[in-house]
């Protein structure tokens, strides 16, 4: 685990140094969220390892680490597994087992944006959950895009308000967000009122939300802000187009960095394949 360190930092270093960043790791975990997301899918694979090969422990496991995830892998390509889906598991078992090329010869599909399933159409998980219940909660994060993780630790005094009554301006303080950096998030203007709804004006130590429930749809909101403050940012130009390959022209590169950095991201093209598509 190496939290607090900066994964992006590592990165311009070793840029500095000449060395090639292309699928850049620095061997060490940089977030709780990836941590629990691979150690699920490693309990799996071991999990599968001691029911098919009778694997019983990881001194047994180790020297057949190649031949396993390998099979492992071309298993869960034959289910269906999207691109997304094997990528994490063969990172899962690469940084598990300190081998960078573990299972390098299984052909995985590329990953495209038509393979993005999440937050894009109903869902199972959508039908444990009373929407009308948990409206305040709803239109906070319409107005923010925030993480499930960044509500959970979200207080009163992280909500920072003008003094000045004839400005409305607000904004979101979030202090540990992905990879521990701290960010400033803009409310999507219109919707301040949504935000100053929830305070409890008593206590600035005050959690926002006591409850955050677990079928809530929290990335199908973070894509609706996403398109919001993109069209803000850029009123006239629409999203860019859902199909075919993406153009310079058709969209605006400034624009979809803010919004890039509004939800925690950096990179252009992980907002636009997944938020703004």
């Amino acid at each position: 685990m190496a939290i607090k360190h900066s994964r992006g930092e590592a990165k311009e270093i070793a840029e500095a140094a000449g060395e090639s960043t292309w699928a850049f790791s620095t061997g060490m975990i940089h977030s709780f969220k990836t941590r629990t997301v691979y150690q699920a899918h490693v309990v799996r694979f071991v999990r599968w390892a001691r029911s098919i090969h009778q694997v019983k422990n990881l001194a047994q496991l180790d020297p057949r680490a190649e031949a396993l995830a390998t099979e492992w892998v071309q298993a869960q390509l034959a289910e269906g597994k999207s691109p997304y889906t094997l990528q994490a598991e063969r990172a899962a078992l690469r940084l598990f087992f300190g081998n960078r090329t573990l299972a390098q010869d299984v052909a995985i599909p590329r990953r495209t944006r038509e393979h993005i399933t999440r937050s894009r159409g109903p869902a199972a998980h959508d039908r444990h959950i009373q929407l009308a219940n948990w409206q305040p909660l709803i239109r906070f994060l319409q107005a923010t895009g925030l993480r499930r993780n960044e509500l959970r630790a979200l207080r009163d005094q992280d909500i920072i308000r003008d003094d000045l009554e004839y400005l409305d301006e607000i904004v979101v303080k979030v202090r540990n967000g992905k990879g521990g950096k701290a960010r400033t998030v803009p409310v999507l203007p219109g919707r301040e009122a949504d935000v100053r709804a929830v305070l409890s004006g008593s206590d600035p130590e005050a959690l926002v939300f006591s409850r955050i429930p677990k079928h809530l749809d929290v990335h199908n909101y973070r894509r609706e802000y996403a398109q919001a403050l993109y069209q803000h940012y850029a009123p006239g130009r629409g999203l860019p187009p859902a199909q075919g390959r993406l153009k310079p022209r058709d969209y605006d590169r400034d624009t979809a960095q803010r919004v890039s950095w509004a939800l925690g991201h950096n990179r252009i093209d992980v907002v636009i394949r997944h938020y703004l598509r």
